[in-house]
């Protein structure tokens, strides 16, 4: 919860902080994209992460994510974590673990961010009194866990698949079929992330879910988000032939909330024909909601959504 209580303060400083100094890195190199300009939303910072020796003689895969303000550099966060992705993707392919890849790290935008990453469809078939009061809830400092009363995530999927991803596969040496292109995050980062898959499965391969912040919210007591979503999966999950998505959560701190929507949630990929080969489910025993437990683990969904192997080459 600790997380959402700077949510303000964090707002104030990203137009400060995107202009500042680039992360330092342990390999590979980024380029900022300082106020990347949208019709659908409002500007933000994308960074993009490229390997060691990265050339345009080379083609490579590329992973968008989310929360890019947190993916590389702990000294320039709010609460000094990070997720580390270089360090851990740069081992991956000096391994030969993995395709090449680049990171399309999409900064989120402070206030806005659960207006961005919430569901739209699933919101929206809340009937409209629920609605109304779950955009009505407070954080523990007092604090709307909504900067507004409108649900953007749609809007946020249109700039990221009509806007950037095609500045990104001209700008940068990319495979682009959906079969190299990936989305991940964390808790909302995590959600978003499964709607993106579902919303535009002819565009992402695969999804990779952290502590998929099922509730929405930050209770389950009569929260009527869990079973929209379920719903929405049921109905939208996208050929287990030709997608891979991987789901993850902890048991401590704000992660004690999603075993049970999980379980539900892995009932309907198993009735939806997912299996072994194109998705997985982990619990982390004692691990927290945090960009370190995030860090720790992240070579895991990396390596199970872009092995090398005969369906990712």
């Amino acid at each position: 919860m600790k997380r959402n209580a700077f949510c303000t303060f964090v707002c104030a400083m990203i137009a400060l902080v995107s202009f500042a100094q680039l992360p330092t890195l342990s390999s590979g190199s980024i380029e900022r994209h300082n106020a990347f300009p949208s019709k659908y939303i409002q500007a933000r910072t994308v960074d993009v992460w490229l390997p060691e020796g990265y050339s345009k003689e080379k083609k490579y895969d590329v992973l968008y994510m989310h929360d890019g303000q947190m993916l590389f550099d702990s000294t320039q966060t709010w609460n000094q974590q990070s997720w580390n992705i270089d360090e851990t993707l740069s081992q991956l392919i000096r391994e030969k673990k993995i395709n090449e890849v680049i990171v399309v790290a999409i900064w989120n935008s402070g206030a806005t961010r659960h207006n961005d990453y919430f569901p739209q469809k699933p919101f929206y078939s809340i009937p409209l009194q629920k609605r109304t009061k779950i955009l009505n809830t407070l954080r523990t400092n007092g604090s709307k866990v909504f900067a507004h009363d409108t649900v953007q995530s749609d809007n946020y999927l249109k700039f990221i698949v009509h806007e950037l991803k095609p500045f990104i596969d001209q700008t940068y040496s990319t495979k682009k079929g959906k079969t190299h292109t990936f989305i991940a995050g964390s808790s909302m980062g995590g959600l978003i992330s499964i709607y993106a898959l579902c919303e535009y499965p002819q565009v992402f391969g695969g999804a990779a879910c952290l502590s998929t912040h099922w509730t929405g919210i930050y209770t389950l007591t009569d929260n009527p988000i869990p079973k929209a979503m379920i719903r929405y999966l049921a109905k939208k999950l996208p050929d287990p032939a030709t997608h891979k998505i991987y789901f993850d959560y902890g048991t401590t701190t704000l992660d004690t909330l999603y075993a049970p929507v999980q379980k539900k949630a892995d009932q309907i990929m198993r009735l939806k024909g997912y299996n072994s080969s194109n998705w997985v489910t982990k619990a982390f025993k004692g691990e927290e909601h945090s960009e370190k437990a995030w860090a720790k683990r992240f070579s895991i969904p990396v390596l199970f959504l872009m092995k090398r192997n005969l369906w990712n080459r």
